[in-house]
């Protein structure tokens, strides 16, 4: 049972992955797109004053907690909290250079905050264990 569960939370993990790099890649907002017909709208997942940076914040938390989870069977790079981290900072740096993308610095925190948020939450948690 324990394997199966192990298994579904890696391919879930590499799954939104694969999702994280199409959404960040594309040039333009493929959600905007489909939710809006717009390439260029961003949708607020939450309503907040920070816009759509809470977007980043929710799923670099999401797929950080995946990886640390997988990180406690499996010590591979990829599961890492220095991987995930430098990944949330090198995918907003290559706004810079996608066509109809932005580099925004609101989003920049986010992404790393949720790798933090993440980070903490794990490693407070192991420690109530112990």
């Amino acid at each position: 049972m324990k394997n199966n569960i192990f298994f579904f939370i890696k391919y879930l993990f590499y799954f939104s992955f694969i999702i994280l790099f199409i959404l960040y890649l594309f040039p333009g907002s493929l959600i905007g797109f489909f939710l809006y017909g717009d390439l260029g709208r961003q949708p607020d997942l939450i309503s907040n004053p920070l816009g759509t940076s809470i977007n980043h914040l929710i799923f670099f938390f999401y797929l950080s907690i995946l990886g640390l989870l997988l990180r406690n069977y499996n010590k591979k790079i990829i599961y890492s909290f220095s991987f995930l981290f430098l990944i949330s900072i090198i995918l907003e740096l290559l706004h810079y250079f996608i066509p109809n993308r932005a580099f925004e610095l609101n989003d920049l925190y986010a992404n790393s905050l949720g790798v933090l948020m993440a980070y903490f939450i794990f490693k407070i948690l192991k420690k109530l264990k112990d």
